[in-house]
């Protein structure tokens, strides 16, 4: 594994991990609201290494990460654009395939609507929002929406109860203890300031989205208690040229409950780009 510190928008320093092969196509996972980019350790594995050269980033404001304080670092589409830009132009990545996870389907468009889609193999949308603010809130679980404002407390006890509920309702049933205590610790470095600015900004890609030709694969949990699957039939609404995977059984993070068929979809759909 390679460690990366790369200069994203504004100089603000990312962090990236690249596992895989040098050679393959490159894969850039890009993770959901106050995660890291240890979300996606269980992609690390053969059949995706063997072929793909694989990179997760901790965006800004999380992980090992530069955390500006101001709400202006995470609420210029522009800068997001930027740290993606800057990953690929630094890695010499060619025409990489963009997967967002939940937020990460924001940081795509965001992408997208300043950089087009010419330097794109493909995106992959996982339990994806396009939207932020009010034209949201409609698409979001009511029991995640009622966490805002405990996740956003600069009171310990406050914020680490709402982590807590907030990680519980990632995953369709009872997370494993391990697990659970591994996505406490990289949702915890998160700043609550930083979680409040990232909601901070309001907007849609219901313009950008119909334009889209890149192929897009779209997948979602059926039991997705956070970004509800109403996201994901809206998105295909807009992107009817897209596939669609549904996941029986899984709720928000259907790349770590059901990693297994997730990575074939996965493979599946970067082997189809090249066909």
């Amino acid at each position: 594994m390679a460690v990366h510190t790369i200069v994203g928008g504004e100089g603000v320093h990312l962090v990236v991990e690249e596992t895989g092969n040098s050679a393959g196509v490159p894969l850039i996972f890009l993770h959901g609201f106050s995660q890291s980019g240890l979300c996606w350790l269980r992609q690390r594995t053969p059949e995706l290494e063997q072929r793909y050269r694989l990179i997760a980033p901790d965006c800004r404001g999380h992980g090992r990460s530069a955390k500006p304080e101001e709400q202006q670092a995470y609420t210029d589409s522009r800068l997001w654009a930027e740290d993606i830009q800057a990953i690929i132009t630094t890695l010499g990545l060619d025409r990489p395939v963009l997967i967002g996870w939940s937020y990460g389907g924001v940081m795509i468009c965001d992408y997208l609507r300043f950089y087009g889609q010419a330097s794109l193999r493909g995106i992959v949308f996982v339990g994806a929002v396009s939207k932020l603010g009010a034209p949201v809130l409609s698409l979001l679980g009511a029991d995640f929406v009622a966490l805002f404002d405990g996740l956003f407390a600069h009171d310990v006890r406050q914020s680490t109860t709402a982590l807590q509920r907030f990680l519980r309702l990632m995953v369709a049933g009872e997370p494993a203890p391990q697990d659970l205590y591994l996505w406490l610790g990289y949702n915890s470095v998160v700043p609550p300031s930083v979680r409040a600015h990232l909601f901070a900004r309001t907007l849609t890609n219901d313009d950008l989205l119909p334009s889209l030709t890149l192929p897009t694969l779209l997948i979602h949990g059926e039991h997705d208690a956070i970004v509800l699957p109403a996201a994901t039939h809206e998105h295909h609404r807009m992107i009817p040229h897209a596939q669609t995977r549904w996941y029986p059984q899984v709720g928000h993070a259907p790349f770590w409950e059901d990693a297994t068929r997730f990575n074939q979809d996965i493979r599946t759909f970067v082997e189809g780009l090249d066909a």
